[in-house]
């Protein structure tokens, strides 16, 4: 649940006068100017061939991951051009023109660059001055400490025949620092973050979020772009995602719920739909 919390960094900057929604990312973060888009691909060889994007990127996009971008493990196509060029994500051309299309994708790590070069401070530090500790989420953070090792759960995967598998502990947990992932915590740490949102942007006498801004990450920002279902490229970890495929919209960082779902939301909610999990809310 780590882009929800870089999302609502960038919120706070927003509130601050430090950036705008249709700002350019690249005014922040050069390596995204004049983009290139996959024009053609062959799947035979991975050879392909590319075109500058209608459009910039924009902060916008990225919240909405309408920016093009995308992750291997959702997109057939990025992963053979990777394997074929050992390049990274965040390396590949766009899979579609910003604000055209909708792809589960890297774009919230984009925003942890952008956070960061804003604010001068490194990602994990600016969450954690801004948000998680006056939240008081004090079991959330990119590094475990030792004596935690032992509360950590088990990720589990499943087998081709559909079991679910739990994976051994590492001796040692990694430490990622990124806007899209990285993040230990709990249940119960992660529900100040949403009482949070739920209030407003104020938990007790700590406000972290204008309510004008909260407001805004819950209202529709892809207009007729709707989230498309994806077919997991590691199908250990999902077959298909995110739920509400082909109706709900997005918000800022938000998945917006499009209609009622047996014993599930209500139109509007707010989810996030992730590989590994699935949060409803407001």
């Amino acid at each position: 649940m780590t882009k929800p919390i870089t999302s609502a960094a960038i919120m706070i900057l927003v509130d601050e006068g430090k950036l705008k929604l249709n700002d350019e990312v690249a005014k922040y973060l050069p390596k995204w100017k004049d983009p290139q888009v996959i024009s053609k691909f062959n799947e035979a060889d991975a050879t392909f061939e590319t075109r500058p994007a209608k459009r910039q990127i924009t902060i916008s996009h990225l919240l909405t991951h309408t920016s093009g971008i995308g992750y291997g493990f959702s997109s057939p196509m990025l992963t053979k051009i990777m394997q074929k060029t050992m390049q990274t994500e965040m390396d590949m051309p766009l899979l579609f023109d910003p604000g055209e299309s909708w792809a589960y994708g890297p774009s919230t790590r984009v925003l942890g660059s952008v956070v960061e070069a804003i604010s001068g401070q490194k990602l994990d530090a600016f969450l954690e001055s801004r948000i998680l500790q006056p939240l008081g989420m004090r079991d959330t953070s990119y590094l475990v400490p030792p004596t935690k090792y032992p509360r950590v759960v088990a990720v589990n995967t499943r087998s081709a025949d559909g079991k679910l598998v739990e994976q051994p502990m590492p001796t040692t947990l990694a430490v990622t620092v990124a806007g899209d992932a990285g993040l230990y915590g709990t249940a119960s740490d992660y529900s100040l973050f949403l009482r949070m949102l739920l209030n407003r942007g104020k938990l007790g006498n700590t406000r972290i979020l204008s309510e004008k801004s909260v407001k805004t990450m819950f209202e529709n920002h892809t207009d007729n772009v709707v989230v498309r279902e994806q077919q997991s490229v590691n199908l250990s970890l999902s077959r298909n995602f995110p739920t509400g495929g082909g109706k709900d919209h997005w918000g800022l960082g938000f998945q917006l719920a499009a209609e009622q779902l047996p014993n599930r939301r209500t139109p509007g909610s707010g989810t996030w739909a992730g590989v590994f999990n699935t949060h409803f809310f407001i």
